[in-house]
């Protein structure tokens, strides 16, 4: 409360208020334009695009009636929900919930994997809404469009309050200079009262004035809203009345604290790409925000970079197609000014960091500077016995034009030469950005891999190893306490804070700090331990001190020495040595890990082995084969399980874990072989 005490006295109370303005229009659109039709990710949704209502006529842009936006908040905040509710707000259409989650992928797993961007109007004013992800192996999705926006809303559960991740996209906004409107989510909850969002908010200022806030941005605007139910408010509620149940408040305050863009007109044209999406028709769609001058269809344009030796000029062309996404819809344009955030097709180089600007222009603009990659996987050919029966793209070269041209997308992904030929070293953020997504996505394109486990890259200072230090927040209940405890302390874990949940009784919620390696497959046991009843969120925190080797956090495997197709008979005798992974009728090859032995040392069985037939009759009838059921990992859990010496088998059908070497006798000779 200590804080909350502060804030009062730091400003005084002021209703919210929107200044009645003049209708101007923001841009031109031909009278034959129309919707346009198209795959990329950027404006792709699920069901077709209705007609766009017809935008104002003539050529007048004014900067000062144009609100650029982006909402950020911790995973499972109520983002993407908002979005939708605002939307609908505006007018429209949603053909489904979470509407601006286009890709397959984030339908399937009900999160946010790549930043959106969507205009709607209101009261004369056009803002420009950017949804950005909530999981921290993302987050460079928030870095690179957060340059974009004047102001941002963040939005925090009232239940749960500011967490990991939320502390990320705050301290990227509050270092831009943005001033966040907070927006407590889901009070509506029987959980949540008055008093924990005034514990909430105080916990908000904290974090602001710990990140190193202004004293403006330390004045921030508070709203109380339940997305799912689709209204906000300047005060505590619980149930508004009928004709107050909708998303004004936060639109109005949007309009008011918001800062429109400063744009020069006058100056030559520049935009800095900060999305790239690629179109069948089109080819490349360039996205961003113009930061000075009017471009129109038909101008003559220019792409720059910043090289060591200063601005490189790289491509010339004209614009073909401007485009500007309305709701759910895209709109052609004629013509767009400053401040404005457009898609821009006619160039075949540019990419993201890269800008576009009239060819009397000579000076690129300044890039966004990312976070560097944490961990980093190797991707190779699928050379096991049972390559090339599933997938179609098979080569090293069709593997590394797919992973290049994922970079070019994604700047949070660095795509490295391996120290094999036909393998490709891939940095990023997470595995679960690596891993469940990247890979993912290859698998459903007909690729076929194989994949080392995550590598946590290391830096030396002052020769001083350094390695990535994580911050974890789980909330579990009481009685799970000593497992995750006892589960973390093999992993160097160390606990920062720990306390019961608010409001509830028999949840317990820990802070922690952790080395990345240690939270590498940690997911899947968490989950176990906790019988799927707890929650885990994680944020990358800073480069630390080494903290020494991890104990021991997992058992041996068993590890086939035979071909063929896997039988019950040799499983049943195997189910006694520990976990199985593969069922009778699979088929195994030598190598192949089909489970995990009880015991710390690996050990080879044999999977394939059939029961002896003689001639001799036998009284009685066969023994009757029953086997528990196999322990099928998915390609997440695979990720996260495999050793150093092990690779992931990754094809459209099949995700199989296997030995790097599978020969039994050059696997020993490498494990005898000392280590550089």
């Amino acid at each position: 409360m200590a804080g909350l005490l502060l804030r009062a006295l730091r400003r005084p109370l002021r209703p919210f208020s929107s200044a009645p303005v003049s209708p101007l229009p923001f841009y031109s659109r031909t009278p034959s334009s129309s919707v346009l039709s198209s795959p990329f990710r950027l404006f792709s949704s699920a069901a077709a695009p209705a007609a766009a209502p017809p935008s104002p006529s003539g050529t007048a842009l004014d900067p000062s009636r144009i609100r650029n936006v982006a909402v950020i908040a911790h995973v499972d905040h109520g983002k993407t929900t908002l979005m939708d509710r605002l939307l609908r707000q505006c007018g429209a259409d949603i053909p489904h919930e979470r509407a601006l989650d286009s890709i397959s992928l984030e339908r399937e797993r009900g999160i946010t994997i790549a930043s959106k961007v969507t205009s709607i109007s209101w009261k004369d004013n056009e803002l420009n809404m950017v949804d950005t992800p909530g999981h921290a192996d993302f987050g460079g999705e928030v870095e690179r469009v957060v340059g974009m926006v004047e102001g941002a809303v963040l939005v925090v559960d009232a239940g749960e309050g500011p967490l990991a991740q939320t502390k990320f996209v705050v301290a990227k906004a509050l270092k831009l200079g943005l001033r966040p409107i907070l927006l407590l989510n889901k009070v509506d909850r029987p959980s949540v009262s008055e008093e924990t969002c005034n514990e909430v908010e105080s916990l908000v200022f904290d974090l602001f004035a710990n990140l190193g806030a202004t004293e403006e941005q330390l004045d921030f605007p508070v709203l109380y809203a339940s997305a799912k139910e689709g209204w906000a408010s300047l005060t505590f509620t619980k149930n508004p009345a009928a004709d107050a149940r909708n998303m004004s408040p936060l639109l109005d305050a949007i309009i008011k604290h918001v800062p429109s863009p400063a744009a020069n007109l006058e100056a030559p044209f520049q935009m800095l790409v900060s999305m790239m999406e690629r179109d069948f028709y089109l080819g490349r769609i360039l996205t961003g925000r113009i930061s000075s001058g009017i471009i129109h269809i038909g101008d003559k344009i220019h792409s720059l970079r910043c090289t060591d030796n200063g601005t490189e000029k790289f491509e010339e062309g004209k614009v073909t197609k401007l485009m500007k996404k309305k709701g759910t819809n895209i709109i052609m344009i004629d013509s767009a000014g400053a401040g404005d955030i457009i898609s821009v097709a006619g160039l075949t180089s540019p990419s993201i960091g890269h800008t576009v600007a009239n060819v009397e222009v000579t000076t690129a603009l300044p890039t966004v500077q990312l976070d560097p990659p944490t961990i980093s996987m190797t991707f190779g050919v699928n050379d096991s016995p049972l390559a090339g029966r599933d997938g179609t793209h098979l080569t090293g070269g069709k593997i590394g034009d797919r992973l290049l041209a994922e970079a070019e997308t994604n700047l949070a992904i660095n795509v490295l030469p391996g120290q094999l030929s036909d393998s490709y070293e891939v940095q990023g953020r997470g595995e679960l950005q690596l891993g469940s997504i990247l890979i993912e996505n290859m698998r459903r394109e007909g690729f076929e891999l194989s994949v080392s486990p995550p590598r946590v890259m290391y830096k030396m200072e002052n020769n001083q190893k350094l390695e990535p230090i994580e911050e974890v927040t789980i909330e579990v209940n009481d009685a799970h306490v000593g497992l995750v405890m006892e589960a973390l302390s093999h992993r160097r874990a160390e606990v920062t804070d720990m306390g019961p949940v608010p409001g509830t009784t028999g949840r317990t919620r820990m802070s922690l700090t952790c080395p990345s390696r240690g939270l590498v497959g940690y997911r899947s046991v968490f989950s176990s331990d906790t019988r799927g009843t707890g929650f885990m969120h994680r944020a990358f925190l800073s480069y630390s001190k080494h903290r020494g080797p991890l104990g021991n956090v997992r058992k041996g495997v068993l590890i086939s020495v035979g071909n063929g197709i896997i039988t019950a008979h040799a499983l049943m005798s195997l189910e006694a040595r520990g976990t199985l992974f593969v069922s009778p009728g699979m088929e195994t090859y030598e190598g192949m890990i089909v489970g995990e032995h009880s015991r710390d040392s690996d050990l080879d069985v044999n999977p394939v082995r059939t029961k002896e037939l003689t001639n001799i009759r036998a009284p009685g009838k066969d023994e009757n084969v029953r086997l528990s059921p196999p322990r099928l990992m998915s390609l997440e859990e695979a990720i996260g399980y495999v050793a150093s010496d092990e690779l992931i088998e990754v094809t459209p059908k099949a995700v199989r874990l296997r030995k790097r070497y599978l020969d039994a006798n050059k696997r020993k000779m490498m494990k005898n072989k000392p280590k550089d």
